[in-house]
Formats: structure tokens, C-alpha cells, sequence
């Protein structure tokens, strides 16, 4: 038997199932009915939808086969999505991938299998569209189209979930997006013990932009922004827009530091295209950065919802901006009592513009290095915790 290869895109295409919020859901009779016309249309015993994810195949429709997910090192559709076209396997028993396969070996005894990759917009191919046939067959060109177009009408399925997670006009995550898959890199880096660092990314002067070069140039600044964070970042790293000029990075495995020279990097980047593209301003942007530890993700701070709270909330976002000139970074608890989390500021000019409550806890330790920062930070930011 051979083993599927896994899509040198992997990490890309799992963000983007993920991003679908599909998996483990219930069935629903828009997949249900393309299941059930395509055992007619090509008098099969099976057919499914199935999506590939980190370790099995599951099916979002099974038509025909009571089982809702095999693992994937032993599935076909594995296969499937490594190529462009429709996967055709005529007879398993002649061929040597699959002939001592489990799937055919035993049950559902598979004998034919032809499905065609469903991919996203970005052409990610997140699973297949799958006929199986407990007798060996050939399949026409013409039914290889057929099988084509019920594949196409899945994958627009599939899109009207997923267009719902993406910034239309960036092309990446949007904030309903973020929330689902950071949240999924939280419990990863919770399991394998390793820190997460969040970075909440605000453009500068963004209103003038619109005010001075109009709405058209505005949205060209965000996209181009949305386009370097994607060369920018790392493929593991979860990034996306959330609301206007605001945009946010969620990067696994990193420790605050390792986070800023990845946002100096950003801004070395973006400093080469504003003296390139000479479109009369200058693309610019302030950071703040929020370390999860490894040792809390387990708990509380966990969930999304003390992300959402912490840093994302509209109007408040609970960051700490950093209070030095000099390139000190004072890390501190926020608000300890029910978010065991640390934050830092990268950036001393969002401060006075950031939209920080005015009640924000920092311990006395922190609180006294503050004060005696070289940098003009109005004392009603800074409050000693109790």
C-alpha cells in the first residue's frame, strides 16, 4: 500500500478548511443532495464528500457508507487532491497503491474510485467529491466531466461558508476567520506547550490617506498592507484584517522578541515599497504585543473569548503600549485576577492615539519602571494592582 504524500502547501490549505468551520458538523442536504444525485447519475453504491484534514478523511456527505471518517494515511482522497484533475482508480487489485489497502482488503471493499479535488478560492484543495464502486469500471470522459460539474456545484458550497471568514477585499482572514483559527493554534501551542505571541497591527494616518487620495487609494494602502503581512509572515502564523486600519497576527512558538523582529521586518518591508511605489504618502503602522504562556494556555486564558476580550474587543483593546524611548520592553500582567497574560508595547506613538481604558493594572514593578521611563505617559494610564 502507498501512503498518501502530504500537499506542500499543508500548512496553508488545513488554515483554510479550518477557516470553514465544517468539520464535525452535522450533514446538511446541500452536500446531501449532490451526494445522492451522483449514485444515480452514475449508478454507484457510495458517494461523498470528503475533507482532508491533519490525520483523516471526514465526510461531510456519505452516501451509501454508514462510516463518517477513515484515517487518511489509508484514504484515496489523499491522493486525489495531489493532482488538478479527476483520480481515477479503474480496479484497486491491479493497481499496487492500493491492492492491500485496508479500504479494499475489507470493507467498504472499494474496487473503483474516482473523485475530483473541491478547492477555495485560493485553489487550496481541501477534499474530494467521490464516487466508489464495489465492482471494477471505467469512467468516460464524459462522466469524468459530469463528476467534474457536481464537484464545482460542491465547491460553491463550500465557498458560501467560506466567503464569510474572508476580508473581500484583502483576500485575507477577516475577524470571524481569525477567531476560528487562532483559536485552534492556541490549543495546539496548549498541547505542545509552547508560548503564543499576538500582535495588534494599526495603520497610522490612514484617514488622511482617504481624506487627502480618496477611498481608492485608502483600500489599495490596506491591500498592499494585507500583501506584505502574507510575505511577511510565516505559513503557521495567523493573520488577518479586523475591522478599517486594524489588522492582527497570531505567531505560534515565539517569544515577544522573536515577535518584534518579525514586525521590524514587516516595517523594513513595507518601508522599501512606500520608496518604490512613491504614491505621496508613506504606508505606516503601530504594534502592540500580548504573550500567551504555555503554562496558562491550558486554562482559562485559553479560550477565545479571553482573546477576544484582551485584545480584540471592540473599542477597547486591552494592550499595553511600550513606555520607553529607549527600546526597553516592559512586559506585565493584565489585569492577573482573570487574564494570567503578558503585554507589551512596541511603539510609544500609538499611546497617546490608542483607544486604552483609562483604568489598565500594571504591577508595581512595572508600574515604577514606567514612570521613570524617559517617555511623557500621562500617570492616569498607569494604576498599581491592589
Amino acid at each position: 500500500m502507498l501512503e498518501p504524500k502530504i500537499p506542500d502547501n499543508e500548512i496553508e490549505r488545513l488554515q483554510s478548511l479550518r477557516t470553514l468551520n465544517i468539520l464535525d458538523t452535522e450533514a446538511e442536504e446541500r452536500f446531501d443532495r449532490l451526494t445522492r444525485l451522483a449514485r444515480n447519475m452514475f449508478h454507484v453504491p457510495i458517494a461523498l464528500v470528503s475533507l482532508i484534514d491533519e490525520n483523516r478523511q471526514w465526510f461531510k456527505s456519505s452516501a451509501g457508507l454508514d462510516a463518517t471518517e477513515t484515517p487518511r494515511n489509508i484514504s484515496f482522497c489523499g491522493h486525489a487532491i495531489l493532482g488538478e484533475i479527476t483520480f481515477i482508480v479503474p480496479d484497486t487489485l491491479e493497481d499496487e497503491r492500493f491492492r492491500d489497502n485496508p479500504l479494499v482488503t475489507d470493507a467498504p471493499h472499494i474496487r473503483f474510485y474516482a473523485g475530483h479535488p473541491l478547492r477555495d478560492y485560493k485553489g487550496n484543495k481541501l477534499g474530494t467529491l467521490c464516487i466508489i464502486d464495489h465492482e471494477p469500471r471505467q469512467l468516460s470522459p464524459q462522466d469524468a466531466e459530469s463528476l467534474k460539474d457536481l464537484a464545482e456545484m460542491a465547491e460553491k458550497e463550500l465557498a458560501a461558508a467560506q466567503l464569510a471568514t474572508i476580508d473581500e477585499l484583502t483576500k485575507i482572514s477577516n475577524r470571524r476567520g481569525f477567531m476560528m483559527l487562532a483559536q485552534s493554534s492556541l490549543d495546539l501551542c496548549a498541547r505542545q506547550k509552547l508560548p503564543a505571541t499576538l500582535a495588534y497591527l494599526d495603520l497610522n494616518k490612514f484617514k488622511q490617506v482617504n481624506d487627502q487620495f480618496g477611498h481608492a487609494e485608502g483600500d489599495l494602502a490596506l491591500v498592499v498592507f494585507a500583501n506584505q503581512m502574507s510575505i511577511c509572515f510565516r505559513n503557521s502564523d495567523v493573520f488577518a484584517r479586523l475591522a478599517g486600519d486594524e489588522f492582527v497576527v497570531l505567531l505560534t512558538d515565539v517569544s515577544p522578541e522573536q515577535a518584534e523582529l518579525a514586525i521590524e521586518r514587516l516595517r523594513s518591508m513595507l518601508a522599501k515599497y512606500n520608496q518604490s511605489a512613491q504614491r505621496g504618502y508613506a504606508i505606516e503602522f503601530s504594534a502592540g504585543v500580548l504573550q500567551f504562556l504555555h503554562k496558562r494556555l491550558a486554562r482559562r486564558c485559553a479560550t477565545i473569548r479571553c482573546m477576544e476580550e484582551a485584545i480584540l474587543n471592540a473599542g477597547t483593546p486591552m494592550l499595553i503600549k511600550r513606555v520607553s524611548v529607549s527600546g526597553a520592553l516592559f512586559v506585565c500582567n493584565v489585569d492577573k485576577t482573570r487574564w494570567p497574560v503578558c503585554a507589551a508595547f512596541t511603539d510609544i506613538s500609538a499611546v497617546s492615539r490608542s483607544r486604552i481604558s483609562p483604568t489598565i493594572m500594571m504591577s508595581g514593578s512595572c508600574r515604577k519602571k514606567a514612570l521613570n521611563a524617559e517617555a511623557k505617559v500621562k500617570p492616569t494610564l498607569l494604576s498599581t494592582l491592589t
